[in-house]
This record gives structure tokens, C-alpha cells and sequence, in this order.
């Protein structure tokens, strides 16, 4: 309930001279007229976390798919490039670093080695153990695709002065923590995609 979409009680609220000019607050004042007792402080804060993360997400897509990339392409990538030299992970620790299965992991990295991004090879040592490597059309891809979505998410937050994009930061990650911990649930995974 607390995700509602503002969106679709907007027009009702117009009729309402009693409703704040606010439609998430509008949400959480017709549940406390409706219900009274209802614990609606979150509606403050997650319904715009979620109308973000949606906003965000589309706009995501929108960049990469001018790029020609798609968000799980590029998150391997970047995971590559961060590494640092020789941009090579195994298998293993791109499964711990991006927090998903290790068969969606074989799916990325299949898929990146079809589109020449990545080489695959056996590693050495561990039995079993695969190296993946950026190749040099991934680390280009992956140079100028990074540089298109962190500008343009730096322009999104830039009606935030710099210190409240570091106090939003902040609460965000004490939040994130929070609810990570109480639901057991460290995963990390894109707004609507499926575990």
C-alpha cells in the first residue's frame, strides 16, 4: 500500500479542497481518514523511493539502449573494468560482487563472449574455476557507456546542492542497511527483476 502510484489518485484529489497539494501526502491523508491508526509515515518515503527508482530505471535503459548495451551486459563490464588490470574476475567472484546466481552469471558472460566483450578460459589452480576477461571492445564499450550514465544520472540529482546529495547519500545507506538486515536480504538487483 505504501507504493501506491501518486499518479492515479491525482485527478480524485483535484476535486478534494481539503487534499494537500502534495499527491503522496494526499495518499497517506485519505488513509488516515479511511483508517484512522494506520501507520502511514512510510508512504513518504517509500512511494517516492519506488516513483524514483522507476524514473531512474527508465531513464537507464533509455542511455544504454542508445549505446547498445543492456543493464546486465554492463554491470559485468563495469565489474571487469573496476577491477583495474588485467580486468579479469573469476566466474566465482563475479557471482559474490554482483550478488547474483551463478547461472545468471554463466548467462552474462556467455552473452558478452558472443558479442566479443569477454574471453572465457580455465583457471588455474581450482578445479573447475573460469577467468573472464574484458576484451578490448568490451573495456571501450564499457569506457564510454559508463561516462553517458553517470553524467546523466549526475545532471538527474543536480537539483540537490552537493551537501544534501551527500545527506541523502547517507540516510540512503543507513536505510538500505536497515532493511537489509531486518528482511535478510543483502542481495542487489534491479527495480522489478526477477531473483
Amino acid at each position: 500500500m505504501a507504493s501506491e502510484n501518486p499518479d492515479t489518485t491525482t485527478s480524485a484529489q483535484r476535486d478534494d479542497p481539503h487534499a494537500p497539494d502534495n499527491p503522496v501526502e494526499a495518499i497517506a491523508a485519505a488513509w488516515r481518514r479511511e483508517r484512522p491508526g494506520t501507520p502511514v509515515s512510510s508512504i513518504g518515503i517509500v512511494t517516492p523511493l519506488w516513483r524514483l527508482a522507476k524514473l531512474f530505471g527508465d531513464d537507464r535503459r533509455r542511455v544504454l539502449a542508445r549505446a547498445g548495451v543492456d543493464t546486465a551486459t554492463l554491470d559485468l563490464l563495469s565489474m571487469l573494468r573496476r577491477a583495474g588490470e588485467p580486468y579479469t574476475l573469476t566466474t566465482r567472484e563475479l557471482a559474490d560482487r554482483s550478488m547474483i546466481t551463478a547461472g545468471a552469471v554463466s548467462q552474462r558472460v556467455a552473452r558478452a563472449e558472443r558479442e566479443g566483450l569477454v574471453t572465457r578460459r580455465p583457471g588455474e589452480g581450482r578445479r573447475r574455476s573460469v577467468l573472464v576477461e574484458l576484451t578490448d571492445a568490451g573495456h571501450a564499450l564499457v569506457e564510454t557507456t559508463v561516462d553517458q550514465v553517470l553524467t546523466r544520472e549526475a545532471d538527474l540529482v543536480s537539483g540537490l546542492a552537493p551537501e544534501q546529495q551527500n545527506q541523502l547519500a547517507g540516510l540512503l545507506r543507513v536505510l538500505l542497511r536497515d532493511v537489509q538486515q531486518r528482511l535478510d536480504d543483502h542481495r542487489l538487483t534491479q527495480v522489478g527483476e526477477p531473483d
